[in-house]
């Protein structure tokens, strides 16, 4: 398999990260499959001049985007059943280390070779190619799809032989997650203190503390308008992953188990399908401001 020439790409889940990264592999020449359980999902598939079929068998190379490790691990019983022995697959969801671990010992006896490339950045970055690649893995195969790789963004990191990828995801989501809780606090510190909503975002933009994820959140925060990238109900998935690996590893995560409480609170208060900064809505209601 030469990744210098167009390959058959089997994807599995087209959802809002997904889809436009078989976008950016068929744009790139790649001949491009793809499944996913949501009829909506492949109409807009279909839409983008993919391949609605179960390519799977024939697949080079297996890309996946999938929801929570039951997923991964239905998908990996297919993969080891199914796909070539040539075969690579390179799974992009964020799931537990533990997970990922028994996928790759599954893998062992098809000889179906597992890259682990989780990805950060939301769904608008997906669209524009923006995305930062973690991967893990055989060191010699991440090498060789690095030219698939960069299809999805700039910048690519190579972290070691096994779940790296995986943990290094939950590091970064945990320090995302963890920004929602320190604006919550802050901004509804100032509202109920006088200050002008607008004006506060004005300030942390050009503050030392406007660090990218806070800038990308403040125009559409600043209106108050919580239309997702990443909804409440899949950060209390990601941080319930964060949590567990903390337990395993004997690490205290306070401030993060703390924020999953008020990640419940905003599911509870029916914010759940909003932003994950929704949990700024329940610092202000607890604060009796009016939302």
């Amino acid at each position: 398999m030469s990744t210098s020439e167009p390959l058959r790409v089997h994807v599995i889940g087209v959802g809002k990260m997904g889809l436009p990264m078989a976008r950016h592999l068929l744009a790139a020449g790649h001949a491009v499959t793809v499944e996913d359980p949501a009829a909506g999902r492949l109409s807009l598939a279909s839409e983008a001049g993919l391949a609605v079929t179960d390519g799977l068998g024939a697949a080079e190379v297996i890309v996946s985007s999938l929801p929570h490790d039951a997923a991964l691990l239905a998908v990996s019983d297919r993969v080891a059943q199914v796909a070539s022995a040539s075969a690579v697959w390179i799974d992009t969801s964020t799931v537990s280390p533990g997970a990922s671990a028994c996928v790759a010992e599954r893998l062992v006896a098809p000889g179906v070779q597992y890259l682990r490339c989780t990805v950060s950045g939301n769904n608008h970055m997906a669209e524009a190619a923006q995305l930062t690649v973690m991967a893990s893995g055989p060191k010699a195969l991440h090498e060789r799809l690095l030219p698939l790789l960069r299809c999805w963004g700039p910048n690519h990191f190579w972290l070691g032989e096994a779940e790296q990828a995986r943990l290094m995801k939950l590091v970064v989501n945990l320090m995302i997650a963890q920004t929602s809780a320190m604006l919550a606090e802050a901004l509804t510190l100032g509202q109920k203190g006088g200050l002008d909503w607008e004006d506060m975002w004005q300030v942390i933009g050009a503050s030392a503390v406007a660090s990218p994820i806070v800038k990308a959140k403040s125009a559409q925060l600043s209106r108050n308008d919580y239309t997702p990238t990443f909804t409440v109900g899949q950060m209390n998935k990601d941080i319930d992953l964060i949590l567990g690996e903390g337990a395993r590893l004997h690490v205290p995560l306070t401030q993060t188990a703390a924020t999953r409480q008020l990640m419940a609170a905003a599911q509870a208060q029916g914010d759940a399908e909003l932003d994950y900064a929704a949990i700024i809505r329940v610092v202000q209601r607890a604060s009796g401001l009016v939302v």
